[in-house]
């Protein structure tokens, strides 16, 4: 008995799915370089030549996990958005200052996928269509967030929100990036789940002393 188109096509976003499920924890484990497509279709439900089906090739396949990172952090972001709205300035920064942290500290796969493609000086990432675009939503939102804390007179003028957004991602990406360095280092575990709420803390803190009056 043939399957149904819909059957079908749920069987070909399951493989591609899973497809991307195991490169992303590749190239963020081995990077582009390291990471092989025989070994990455060992481990999926699929072959070399589905893949190959799929994607195209290594290249493509690694920027369509690029895609799916992104996408996945900025679609959590507009969903809370309209929480964030309803909230008093301040209230609402920190909510969204502690969201990028857990969203950093949970995918830990994100930040090594992003410090990937940083050593290859950014060259795949201008290939995802409509990513820019994208982007430009959290702008929005830490936009909206700077005007309210402005006219509330919470926050001083003058604040870009790219410099914001650029801040918050800073601090919040180190906790991941420079775990198991800064633990050899310095003997601080920053992975501990108290240690992860300290500073979590203290980045809302800096943030905020950094754009209030």
């Amino acid at each position: 008995m043939k399957k149904s188109a819909d059957a079908r096509s749920n069987d070909a976003d399951e493989t591609r799915n899973n497809i991307l499920a195991v490169a992303t924890r590749e190239f963020a484990d081995k990077g582009l370089a390291g990471a092989r497509i025989d070994e990455i279709a060992e481990k999926t439900n699929s072959s070399k030549r589905m893949i190959y089906y799929y994607f195209g090739g290594k290249e493509e396949l690694y920027r369509a996990v690029l895609e799916q990172a992104y996408v996945r952090i900025r679609g959590r972001e507009e969903e809370a958005e309209a929480r964030f709205r309803e909230l008093p300035a301040e209230q609402a920064l920190r909510a969204q200052i502690g969201q990028t942290f857990d969203y950093h500290a949970n995918n830990p796969d994100f930040v090594r996928l992003v410090m990937n493609e940083n050593m290859h000086h950014g060259e795949h990432i201008g290939h995802v269509p409509g990513l820019k675009e994208r982007n430009r939503s959290v702008i929005a939102q830490l936009r909206a967030i700077i005007d309210k804390g402005i006219a509330d007179g919470v926050f001083r003028k003058g604040i870009d929100p790219i410099e914001l957004h650029m801040s918050i991602s800073a601090l919040c990406f180190y906790n991941v990036s420079n775990r198991y360095t800064f633990n050899a280092n310095f003997g601080v575990d920053m992975g501990a789940p108290k240690a992860m709420k300290k500073r979590r803390d203290q980045v809302a803190e800096i943030i905020l002393a950094w754009v209030k009056q």
